[in-house]
């Protein structure tokens, strides 16, 4: 397996010798931070793809170890009080890598959510990563706007969903973003389509909360 590099973070590379994106199992991924620097994060939910199909989201709210700024609570909406009977990430590291063990970690503008992984589990050595943020770029070349609320309006990616889960949770996000990485998946059609370097231009989408 070859080794690949996100934001500096490394990574390995996705199997070459496999054509039908159905074939690998994804963990979609998305992280709520406190709002400092470096960030931690709050909230962390994995949603499975397998065989193409989106699985049941698991998540974890976190108590970090510094507070939550105002800023970040007018985003997603948790307090400190909410987190403070929560477990620390080191309580459920062990889950969490559980969740993670897939072909490849699927994420919007991923290198921020991994990142944050990367600093709370060490040595831990993330597998292949794809960032539908950049997978839209290029799929999707029309829409002008990349945002995942934006992209979410425009394909329509939260029909369905239960009324609970609200977007700039983890729930939320991870799931629209499993649906986004499914449509994006299915008109590149190949593991190779995925794999290939997107056009330049564009950078990464500005981050929202870290």
């Amino acid at each position: 397996t070859r080794s690949a590099f996100v934001t500096g973070v490394q990574t390995c590379a996705l199997p070459i010798s496999v054509t039908d994106w159905k074939s690998l199992n994804y963990a979609v991924v998305d992280v709520e931070g406190n709002g400092q620097q470096p960030p931690d994060l709050v909230e962390l939910a994995v949603v499975p793809i397998r065989s193409g199909v989106i699985g049941e989201p698991m998540s974890w709210l976190v108590k970090p170890e510094e507070s939550i700024k105002h800023f970040a609570t007018r985003i997603h909406g948790l307090t400190n009080k909410d987190v403070a009977e929560c477990p620390s990430f080191a309580d459920i590291s062990g889950h969490v890598l559980a969740a993670l063990d897939a072909d490849a970690l699927v994420a919007h503008n991923a290198h921020i959510d991994l990142s944050v992984l990367q600093r709370k589990l060490g040595e831990w050595e993330a597998p292949a990563v794809l960032d539908t943020l950049k997978l839209a770029r290029r799929w999707l070349p029309d829409l002008g706007h990349y945002r995942l609320g934006e992209l979410v309006k425009a394909l329509e990616l939260a029909e369905g969903l239960p009324d609970d889960l609200m977007p700039h949770r983890a729930t939320y996000d991870a799931l629209v973003a499993a649906r986004l990485f499914v449509l994006l998946a299915a008109r590149a059609g190949s593991v190779e389509a995925l794999r290939s370097d997107p056009p330049e231009g564009g950078g990464h989408e500005a981050p929202t909360l870290f």
